[in-house]
């Protein structure tokens, strides 16, 4: 059997405003952004991420999935974004107002700090010592 994760959905309150974000400030690319129905399938995916799990852009669509924008996990880091550079692109964030709620730390495995997305879920940014 062979199985892997394609994609992970992330709630945001408009696309347009997040897709701004993921593509402009972290350079993500837009994978897809088609209407379907009410909605739009707004996909993407960081810079050179050629297969791996894309992100769902997904639209709170009433107050029940409102409130968990910005809080999927309960305040726990979501998401995990792997770097080839993790201070070529610290730096580029921090010019780019990203902000860090940790800052960076050296661990045995790599380097790692945690940033906020213009909702406030929390990102783990990661080199490996591996990369």
């Amino acid at each position: 059997m062979k199985q892997n994760l394609a994609k992970v959905a992330l709630l945001v309150n408009e696309y347009d405003e997040a897709i701004d974000f993921y593509t402009q400030i972290l350079e993500f690319k837009l994978i897809e952004d088609n209407p379907i129905e009410d909605k739009r399938w707004v996909v993407i995916a960081p810079p050179g991420s050629n297969n791996g799990c894309h992100i769902l852009l997904a639209r709170a669509k009433n107050a029940e999935q409102r409130q968990f924008v910005g809080n999927q996990t309960g305040g726990r880091v979501f998401l995990f974004l792997y770097t080839d550079d993790f201070w070529r692109d610290y730096r580029k964030m921090l010019a780019r107002g990203v902000e860090f709620v940790r800052n960076p730390n050296e661990e045995a495995w790599g380097t790692v700090a945690v940033f906020k997305d213009l909702y406030g879920n929390l990102w783990d940014f990661i080199q490996t010592k591996s990369l």
